[in-house]
């Protein structure tokens, strides 16, 4: 049963593709449903954030390119248009993906900690839809596992910053000093609770957080001293803010051309900095094209994360020699799955002679032979058919001087054992 590991991910496509394939959480339960049902599909979980939608799937022989079929026909997308940005890796090196990804080290932020709640969730949602088994489920935990060794044996998670981080800094390269300035959050998630920490820290003038359910804005923005807003009141703020970053789960723009150029002339002219790190996008792309308007989109933050990147590479290298080690180790127990059990197959051969003799050692008596007879007789022939074929192919290793054949006889009947017994006796 092939595993393959299929997605795009910040390095492989743009945000303009990579906002088409998202799922969102209400999106997701469904697409897990449609794609489980798929001929020869077997396991399903998919993974997506802001950087990567990734499928990993457990198939059938001769079923390896229905997942890449599916990805395209959901999103109606061709397959050409698609294929050209996507991976795919199989068996050994999907185990290897799915270990890199959960610890940070394909993640734009090298070493971030975020993706690995993001693949708990999405296991989780998987749980619930019911679309693993054993092979993907045990993967699953063996990640969080590896996730956890990497994070206690190596420096990966250390001075890294995530996202969020990277998008206050900027900020603060626009801003020299944030004490001056007003903030707007749009949305409640992680991303923007981890912005809002950064920022308190900055202590920014003003701190205001939008978010499409008021209650879970209320609760955010009183913890960093900021105040609350709904989402359908945004147009009435928007033009009170500096700096904007937005990170929410919307399907389609939260932030209009229109609502931006009614905010900056509200402003008289005074600039917006304006960071969108939301796939799909929160922000009208086309709002980049204001004067007085600084976007930044998530595959701008790239450079200022890159130069964090350089300083933890020597404990990413360490990582991918524990993740290395980890794959051989799952795969190990993956193809176990597949091999027969000797011990199993040898017990259910016994038991079917044992019956077998049995039946007639009763028929003997039941014909009015002596109880006597019918044991000599289920004492030899069990004995006979169960060491007919080992005695035979010792015969033959004997003969054949196939001397590993023969030791490991030894070590299996423990005769090496019972001879040690009798020495030491």
């Amino acid at each position: 049963m092939p595993l393959i590991a299929l997605g795009l991910n910040h390095l492989t496509a743009p945000v303009t593709l990579r906002e088409q394939v998202a799922f969102d959480a209400d999106t997701a339960n469904t697409a897990l449903h449609e794609l489980s049902l798929e001929p020869g599909v077997e396991e399903a979980l998919i993974l997506s954030t802001c950087n990567r939608t990734e499928l990993y799937v457990s198939v059938q022989t001769g079923a390896e390119e229905v997942p890449q079929a599916w990805l395209s026909r959901h999103h109606r997308l061709t397959s050409a248009k698609l294929g050209e940005f996507l991976y795919r890796h199989d068996e050994d090196a999907a185990v290897r993906h799915m270990f890199r990804v959960a610890t940070g080290l394909d993640s734009m932020v090298l070493g971030e900690p975020q993706i690995l709640g993001q693949v708990k969730d999405a296991y989780q949602q998987a749980r619930v839809a019911q679309t693993l088994r054993a092979p993907l489920d045990r993967l699953l935990q063996h990640t969080f596992a590896v996730a956890k060794r990497v994070r206690t044996d190596t420096r990966i998670g250390a001075h890294t910053v995530s996202v969020a981080f990277t998008a206050v800094r900027l900020a603060e390269q626009v801003f020299a000093d944030l004490r001056q300035a007003c903030v707007l959050l749009i949305g409640a998630g992680d991303t923007i609770e981890l912005a809002a920490r950064h920022l308190a820290d900055k202590q920014v003038r003003r701190l205001i957080v939008a978010n499409r359910t008021l209650e879970n804005a209320q609760e955010l923005a009183s913890s960093h001293g900021g105040y609350a807003i709904a989402l359908h009141d945004l147009p009435q703020h928007l033009a009170e803010a500096d700096i904007v970053i937005s990170s929410t789960a919307s399907r389609t723009p939260v932030v209009t051309r229109a609502m931006v150029e009614k905010a900056i002339t509200t402003r008289r002219r005074k600039p917006m900095f304006m960071v969108d790190i939301a796939v799909p996008r929160d922000i009208e792309a086309s709002v980049g094209e204001l004067d007085d308007v600084f976007l930044y989109g998530i595959d701008d933050l790239k450079q200022v994360i890159d130069d964090n990147r350089r300083s933890r590479e020597a404990a990413a290298r360490e990582a991918d020699a524990i993740i290395d080690l980890q794959v051989e180790r799952y795969m190990a127990w993956r193809r176990a799955l597949t091999l027969k059990n000797p011990a199993l197959d040898m017990r259910q051969h016994a038991e079917a002679y044992r019956d077998e003799v049995l039946a007639k050692a009763q028929a003997m008596l039941t014909r009015g032979k002596s109880a006597d007879e019918a044991l000599a007789f289920l004492a030899n022939t069990l004995t006979n058919k169960l060491l007919h074929h080992p005695s035979a192919r010792l015969r033959e290793a004997a003969l054949n001087g196939d001397m590993e054949l023969l030791h490991a006889a030894d070590r299996l009947y423990g005769r090496g054992d019972d001879e040690q017994e009798t020495r030491d006796g």
